[in-house]
């Protein structure tokens, strides 16, 4: 259940692939690290640590690749999810690769997805790492240019900046999926636990139609920094324990602060 649930906190940071922002330029910086805390009321479940590692050049296209490290703190009852999430994120807006490694106290495995947008074929293989064994190999139709898990939160953030309802493609926990997200361009106050003012922000909120597999119970709300970086600032969303929120709590980027509201 606690892995279906960051799934969905990842989930609300979701864009359209082939729609271009109108009022933002965006600033990729490789190097970046952003840190959230995850929280179920009161209590804090756990950290999710987004960092940009590398910008490549392969076949004349530019990709970068990205990770989130997913852990629980130790303590928290029923817990124990370390996870870390891998994309290849191209120029063109969607992902070319994933890959997550799952481990526990008494499991150690992986699920990767390779998208062959040429050969319209998208390849999904799960298995255990130690020992190293497959369980899964499979092969599935692919027609449309798709998001992974983690390739969803800098999609959101690279077209971020106008008023338009997009409507999401996107191969998550091994199945497809459809979402709606309304997009936003006015601003709005926003605050997180871990910042001690008031954030100029704006919003975006949606539905998808996966509530039973990612824990989703209704909607989602998210408020992004107004500024070129749209960094996600605080979120919201209703999951099957309950109301779920995730604040950011640090930051490491080159000249930037989270811009104070007027």
């Amino acid at each position: 259940m606690k892995t279906k649930i960051i799934f969905a906190i990842i989930f609300f940071w979701l864009y359209e692939s082939g729609i271009k922002s109108q009022s933002i330029n965006f600033k990729i910086e490789v190097g970046e690290e952003l840190t959230y805390v995850v929280k179920y009321v009161l209590l804090e479940l756990g950290e999710l640590r987004f960092k940009i590692l590398e910008k490549k050049e392969k076949e004349g296209q530019t990709y970068y690749r990205m990770m989130v490290y997913i852990d629980s703190y130790s303590g928290v009852p029923f817990v124990d999810l370390h996870q870390i999430y891998e994309t290849n994120y191209n120029s063109n807006h969607y992902s070319d690769y994933f890959r997550a490694t799952h481990k526990s106290e008494d499991y150690y495995g992986f699920t990767e997805y390779k998208f062959d947008y040429a050969n319209k074929k998208l390849y999904v293989k799960q298995g255990d790492l130690k020992p190293y064994r497959i369980f899964k190999d499979t092969t599935e139709v692919l027609t449309k240019k798709m998001q992974d898990g983690l390739s969803l939160f800098y999609f959101a953030r690279w077209n971020f900046g106008a008023d338009r309802l997009a409507k999401l493609s996107c191969f998550v926990a091994e199945q497809k999926a459809n979402t709606n997200i309304n997009f936003y361009t006015k601003t709005e106050k926003a605050v997180s636990s871990y910042i001690n003012y008031e954030v100029d922000c704006r919003k975006l909120d949606g539905e998808t139609d996966v509530q039973g597999v990612f824990g989703l119970t209704g909607g989602f709300e998210g408020w992004f920094s107004n500024d070129e970086h749209s960094v996600p600032i605080y979120a919201k969303l209703h999951v099957i324990l309950g109301s779920v929120t995730c604040h950011l709590k640090s930051w490491r980027k080159s000249n930037w602060n989270p811009p104070r509201a007027k």
